[in-house]
């Protein structure tokens, strides 16, 4: 992409200018869109309204306010990376947004777009035992998005935030920060379950995991170079990190414990691998697959067979 910044400076003014522009480049250039947009109309208002410092409900008088040279710069440099770089837009504005929550995000940690976020919002019923909720574990937690969530869902949880990769958890921690979380929620170094203690077991295991099959990401898109390879892939089916989830939780659940996992489109995988599991496929109301659920007394009883 060839932007002659002197020439558009002065020929395009106001945000709506903008907006129009940053959409022409996005068809011109056929990008995908699959990290926190799904259209490149929304994506080019992000685009935009981020790089000016400006909310993405702003009221639509403002579109015609006219620039400074200084934000039409920044305007074109974000869309560089974009069109240029296909970096994902929450990596370029530092920010991506979960079950309406603002997470911090960069290169460190998938961009978050778990649809566990539509179990969270209904507090896993009807699959979670009632009563309260004392101790949960988001397992390889990335931005700690899940787990930040369901700790603001369940207001007297402990929360423990676990990833293998020290740089994810770095991100992490600037999230429960920013929701001052620091007294219920901790980010804590571990290869799955490694070092965890059972003694002090989980009412609740959710984990977004690795999980994409080697087929799957040699053809995915350029966007999702920029995320972090340990995060996407899991072996030839895309279930190495699962099998090894399914063998252990049950360790670290309490006797009326539930787990949660997404594995995307492995689902298929799965099924063939692990036909006498009674896992439950979750019907996701608002788009997505591949999430879950097993109780501990179900992982206990077939063991065996896992």
């Amino acid at each position: 992409m060839n932007l002659d910044q002197a020439s558009l400076l002065d020929e395009l003014e106001s945000i709506r200018d903008f907006v129009r522009f940053t959409l022409s480049n996005f068809h011109e250039q056929r990008l995908y869109f699959g990290h926190g947009t799904d259209n490149a109309w929304d994506e080019a208002v992000q685009l935009v309204l981020n790089a000016v410092h400006l909310p993405w409900d702003t009221r639509p008088e403002v579109l015609d306010a006219r620039l400074t040279r200084s934000e039409k710069r920044r305007i074109l440099e974000y869309l560089r990376q974009r069109v240029a770089e296909r970096k994902p837009l929450p990596y370029i504005t530092g920010e991506a947004w979960f079950m309406g929550l603002a997470f911090t995000v960069d290169e460190r940690v998938l961009i978050p777009r778990s649809p566990i976020a539509q179990l969270i919002e209904q507090d896993f019923e009807p699959w979670l035992r009632p009563g309260p909720v004392h101790r949960v574990l988001d397992l390889c937690t990335g931005s700690g998005c899940i787990g930040i969530a369901t700790a603001l869902t369940f207001v007297e949880a402990e929360v423990d935030l676990v990833d293998i990769s020290p740089d994810a958890l770095d991100v992490a921690r600037i999230n429960i920060d920013r929701y001052e979380l620091g007294d219920r929620v901790q980010a804590i170094e571990s290869d799955l379950f490694t070092a965890l203690d059972p003694s002090r077991p989980y009412d609740l295991i959710v984990s977004n995991p690795p999980y994409v099959d080697a087929s799957d990401l040699a053809s995915m898109p350029e966007e999702y170079r920029h995320e972090p390879a340990l995060a996407l892939g899991s072996g030839e089916d895309g279930l190495d990190i699962t099998r090894r989830i399914l063998r252990q939780a049950a360790r670290f659940l309490t006797e009326d414990g539930l787990l949660v996992v997404e594995v995307g489109n492995s689902e298929v995988h799965l099924m063939e691998q692990y036909p006498q599991l009674p896992l439950v496929w979750v019907e996701l109301e608002a788009g997505g697959n591949g999430v879950f659920v097993i109780t501990a007394a179900e992982l206990r009883e077939h063991a065996d067979s896992i």
